[in-house]
């Protein structure tokens, strides 16, 4: 099958949409089918041989974060070029409501369209306003799939219509068969905490952690937090005395095979975030490497953890009860190993054997009987006669 994925954001900036897009192309190119994903990303940038770089990427602050998109005449003339050249069978748009390459690929193609939605936001005023540009392209979308629960509720709400619940995947056996690595594995004396997250962004929750930080090291004063993530995480730790924030170890980035060590080494992993949220990629990551997850009570990271019997929840914002959960959780090495065991079990479910084997379930569904995607002939009036330079 021939498929055209469409990437809303920066392919070479981390996050859950790019990682699902770049997972999902590979394991379909495994499989023998043809893929090309269409991302915002400079000519000269280094990117996979299966993507096709749509331009340079613009700051875009929205939902707490910052997205980096590709909106205007250059992107659009790009979209169309390349739907013409790739004759696909199933074109896979992510993110359709994103002001970016997602939005001009809904309005440019005619054929089999499939929309994934990531965002979780029943209070999108900006979604609202934006309904009467979305329709039209939306009304040529073949089959809907959501996410998550709360993504789902959010097109529901916003968009009408419904949508399937496909979650996001990850390679299982990547994260269960990742090497531990010494220097950040812990002891009774020295447990390890992981925290993964975007630093300078508070939602993912680092100054939470930050806080609770002291009444975990009044219980185990050799505790160590260890904190991966781009962005300058220095400000969240400036209000620790230096002895407390020396427990507090920034490690940056590191490429998939370190995190993955990372998240199979440590005691625990936390995830304090205060919103946002639509799914919880990086807790199924943590579960399958065999971490013991403590995470805020939010609705999507309820879900993911089976209320509560596959890791710990604490309301979400509340640095005492973090500290209290996570200092019970490392106090206590048979309920870790318990909690372990059942999440390693039951995160399997989004093994990507699994989530992609729905997903071609879908492009199976709405190809049959309709032509090959290509440009829709009603594009110029959409995009405002745009030509490429």
């Amino acid at each position: 099958m021939r498929v055209g994925l469409v990437c809303p954001y920066s392919f070479d900036v981390p996050g859950g949409v790019q990682f699902h897009v770049r997972d999902l192309a590979e394991h379909l190119l495994d499989g023998g089918h043809h893929v090309s994903v269409l991302a915002p990303a400079d000519d000269d940038t280094p990117v996979p041989p299966y993507v096709s770089p749509a331009g340079r990427a613009v700051p875009v602050k929205y939902n707490g974060s910052v997205a980096r998109v590709n909106f205007g005449p250059v992107s659009a003339a790009r979209v169309r070029r390349w739907l013409a050249e790739g004759e696909f069978d199933v074109l896979h748009i992510h993110e359709p409501a994103t002001p970016s390459l997602a939005l001009l690929a809904m309005w440019a193609a005619e054929g089999p369209i499939v929309a994934t939605f990531h965002t979780a936001n029943l209070r999108s005023r900006a979604m609202q306003a934006a309904y009467p540009v979305l329709r039209p392209g939306l009304e040529k979308v073949s089959a809907r799939i959501a996410v998550s629960e709360d993504a789902r509720r959010t097109v529901v709400e916003h968009l009408g219509g419904d949508a399937v619940v496909i979650p996001n995947g990850v390679y299982v056996d990547r994260f269960a068969d990742a090497a531990r690595r010494p220097e950040w594995c812990g002891t009774r004396e020295r447990p390890t905490v992981a925290f993964v997250g975007r630093l300078d962004e508070p939602r993912k929750g680092l100054p939470l952690l930050a806080a609770a930080v002291p009444a975990v090291l009044a219980r185990h004063p050799g505790a160590r937090f260890l904190v991966l993530g781009r962005g300058d995480g220095e400000e969240a730790l400036a209000d620790l005395p230096p002895a407390t924030a020396a427990a507090v170890e920034l490690l940056g980035r590191l490429d998939d095979a370190s995190k993955a060590s990372l998240l199979r080494s440590v005691d625990a992993y936390v995830a304090p975030h205060s919103g946002g949220e639509s799914f919880g990629i990086v807790l199924v990551e943590a579960m399958s490497a065999g971490a013991p997850v403590v995470a805020a009570d939010l609705g999507a990271f309820r879900r993911v953890l089976d209320g509560g019997a596959l890791g710990v929840l604490f309301p979400t914002g509340d640095a005492a009860a973090l500290a209290t959960a996570l200092s019970d959780l490392v106090d206590d090495p048979a309920r870790r190993e318990a909690i372990s065991a059942r999440a390693s079990a039951a995160v399997r479910r989004y093994d990507w054997s699994t989530v992609a084997a729905r997903v071609l379930d879908v492009y199976e569904t709405v190809r049959e009987g309709a032509e090959r995607v290509g440009p829709d002939p009603r594009t110029r009036s959409l995009l405002g006669r745009w030509r490429e330079p």
